[in-house]
């Protein structure tokens, strides 16, 4: 069992991409073809990245398994993880990788369009978990004990290996798929009925090969196709959460839309942080809502 009574241990582990976001950003409308004033920032960004940098703002410690490369790009986002209070020491940092990029662009009407470069990362594969199957996190015989989040930004083989893996016997898997794009690699763990999978209605009806008009009927048949349990956000219409024993739906709180790049992120963290702090389930169903409509609003969500 994984020792956390240092506190330079880790209680959450974040796995997938940690990468630079590069977000163009206009106050106007934009459509495709667009060519308008606005701003361009870079920041640390990637799923696995978004969800352990608002773990940390909530006082959790987490770190961070992912490939960085060892290019002047990976030791600028290593010392950024370090001062926004990420644990870096396992990270796998490749020699001949370079460090991964997402770029998008973004209108007052939202996310226009975006590509994910998380090449290294997939090219990596399971060197990255090595710190959680041959130690020091934790082994085969000996698994860690706790929460993992878990990217769709890895390949759906390792995704699968994980679902059914003895060194994440003891996980509890918080699963995401980083795009409606990678939706179906969530595929195994509907397959092995394992882990808590966070899903907009887009990714839900993907990963189910249908279209849905609300989060309850998508909770719904996701746990009719093996889901154990489901966290399903519809935007500003409503969010579900579901399991074998019953589900509950909310409707988050009305925001003017400032972004929209990394809230998912920031909903499934804010859900991890409060049934850390032992909230029952609808508090931390609201919690998670009201963090991520804060954050789209543009305001830090605490």
């Amino acid at each position: 069992m994984t020792d956390f009574t240092d506190r330079s241990k880790p209680d959450i582990l974040c796995v997938g991409s940690v990468l630079w976001d590069i977000i163009g950003r206009s106050t106007m409308e934009m459509q495709r073809g667009s060519d308008m004033p606005g701003r361009i920032t870079r920041l640390p960004g990637g799923v696995a990245m978004n969800i352990a940098m608002t773990l940390a703002r909530f006082g959790m410690r987490p770190a961070v398994l992912s490939a960085i490369g060892r290019d002047p790009e990976g030791d600028e986002l290593i010392t950024a993880c370090g001062h926004l209070g990420l644990i870096t020491d396992y990270l796998y940092r490749s020699e001949d990788l370079p460090t991964d990029r997402y770029m998008a662009v973004e209108g007052a009407n939202g996310l226009i369009a975006a590509i994910a470069d998380a090449h290294s990362l997939e090219a990596a594969g399971d060197k990255i978990l090595r710190p959680l199957i041959d130690g020091p996190l934790g082994t085969e015989a000996a698994p860690f004990i706790g929460p993992i989040a878990l990217d769709g930004n890895l390949k759906l083989a390792l995704l699968d290996d994980i679902a059914t893996h003895p060194a994440f016997a003891g996980a509890d898997l918080r699963v995401a798929p980083a795009s409606p794009g990678k939706a179906e690699r969530l595929r195994p763990f509907l397959t092995h009925g394992c882990g808590t999978l966070y899903v907009n209605l887009e990714e839900a009806g993907l990963l189910c090969q249908t279209t849905f008009t609300d989060s309850k009927t998508a909770a719904d048949v996701l746990l009719s196709r093996g889901a154990a349990r489901v966290l399903v956000t519809d935007g500003g219409q409503s969010a579900t959460e579901a399991d074998a024993s019953g589900a509950r739906t909310q409707v988050p709180p009305r925001v003017t839309v400032a972004r929209v790049t990394g809230a998912g992120d920031t909903f499934m963290a804010a859900h991890i942080a409060a049934k850390s702090r032992g909230e029952d389930r609808d508090t931390a169903l609201a919690s998670a809502l009201r963090a991520a409509a804060t954050y789209v609003s543009g305001e830090p969500p605490l």
